[in-house]
């Protein structure tokens, strides 16, 4: 360690410029990594959120939770495989709503939950849903940003129906628009009369296990059960999203490595007399190999401690719109595969290191 900071201090510059360089380089993953999580929770967060093990849907629905239609009859005999505060029905709709008194549409998702089951979705300001009530909804925090308050009429446009805003949920959104959710009481209303009245459900949650959600796939006919990760593949653009990010941070990590093995590999060239003088007075091939190892870990700790410092601050001016998401644990995952790149674009340096041949290496400097 001794002789790795020692090193580092006398050449300053070189290792200032490879220590900038991999300082853009962690810093461009945490970003991206940071990016990527912002745009997942952006899409589905309602879905991560929610406290369900599994979703039941329509076999013929595809996976897709709009496309999935079950009936009340159905849900019954779905309920009756499980415990009573294990299953609970959830619908799902895209729409359009509108503050009164305001000409200004957005996008929405209206999820129509049982007030008293664990799907409801708890309140950070306001009240949340009440199961004798009816017209009252709770919207996400982001519904502040575009103007509304709480006790609102909100126009839902598909059916026409007025809704009191009584209440702000957090990160409570569904395929990049803001979750407004409903009682189904008040869902029921919508429907009444329409002849889909019969399937106004999409889905039943599943908080239960594995036996639970087997016995109703195996004898509730017409039926799929499936995991929260699999409606999360399911939503539309989720997986490509994801998978085009994921291959960015894929690629900047096998940058990373390249560009760390070229430069350590170069030095490494450039200090063979050296190494071969140290092993000519008792340096062991080990001792120098951890030298080695040594500056790419030290360089590399103080480059991520300097880039996180950076994303977060970079996080801190983005606007609030921009979906982006930096957590600990993905902070912690980043660096921990970082330091690992690092140590293997060290490998070609160890076996070069390992390799030096004293009496070759102090005749070629003489």
């Amino acid at each position: 360690m001794f002789l790795a900071l020692r090193e580092i201090k006398h050449a300053k510059i070189r290792y200032l410029l490879i220590g900038l360089i991999m300082v853009l380089i962690s810093f461009l993953v945490l970003f991206v990594s940071g990016l990527a999580k912002g745009l997942s929770s952006d899409n589905a967060s309602s879905i991560q959120r929610m406290n369900a093990n599994y979703i039941v849907l329509d076999k013929e629905s595809d996976l897709r939770l709009n496309r999935s239609q079950l009936s009340e009859k159905k849900l019954r005999v779905i309920a009756s495989y499980a415990d009573r505060n294990q299953v609970t029905p959830l619908t799902i709709q895209m729409t359009t709503v509108k503050k009164e008194g305001s000409s200004q549409k957005l996008d929405s998702t209206v999820f129509a939950v049982d007030p008293t089951s664990f799907l409801a979705p708890s309140a950070v300001e306001g009240k949340p849903l009440q199961q004798a009530q009816i017209n009252e909804a709770v919207g996400d925090l982001s519904l502040k940003e575009d103007g509304f308050q709480i006790g609102d009429r909100i126009t839902e446009e598909t059916s026409g129906r007025v809704v009191t805003l009584i209440g702000f949920t957090k990160d409570q959104s569904y395929s990049h628009s803001p979750v407004l959710h409903l009682s189904l009481k008040t869902w029921k209303a919508m429907h009444t009369g329409k002849q889909d009245s019969q399937h106004i459900y999409n889905a039943a949650a599943l908080n239960g296990n594995k036996t639970v959600a087997k016995q109703i796939e195996n004898h509730v006919q017409g039926t799929e059960v499936i995991s929260k990760g699999q409606v999360l593949k399911s939503i539309p653009g989720y997986k490509e999203e994801q998978g085009s990010l994921l291959m960015m941070i894929i690629f900047l990590f096998v940058i990373a490595a390249f560009v760390l093995s070229v430069f350590f590999y170069v030095i490494t060239l450039q200090k063979v007399n050296q190494f071969g003088v140290l092993k000519a007075i008792g340096a062991k091939s080990g001792y120098l190999s951890r030298t080695v190892v040594y500056q790419v870990l030290s360089l590399t700790m103080v480059s991520l401690i300097i880039s996180i410092i950076l994303t977060f601050t970079v996080a801190n001016l983005l606007p609030a719109g921009m979906p982006f998401v930096l957590s600990i644990p993905l902070i912690t995952g980043c660096s921990i595969l970082f330091l690992t790149v690092s140590v293997i674009g060290s490998l070609i340096s160890l076996y070069q290191v390992i390799k030096i041949d004293a009496v070759e290496a102090i005749g070629r400097a003489a």
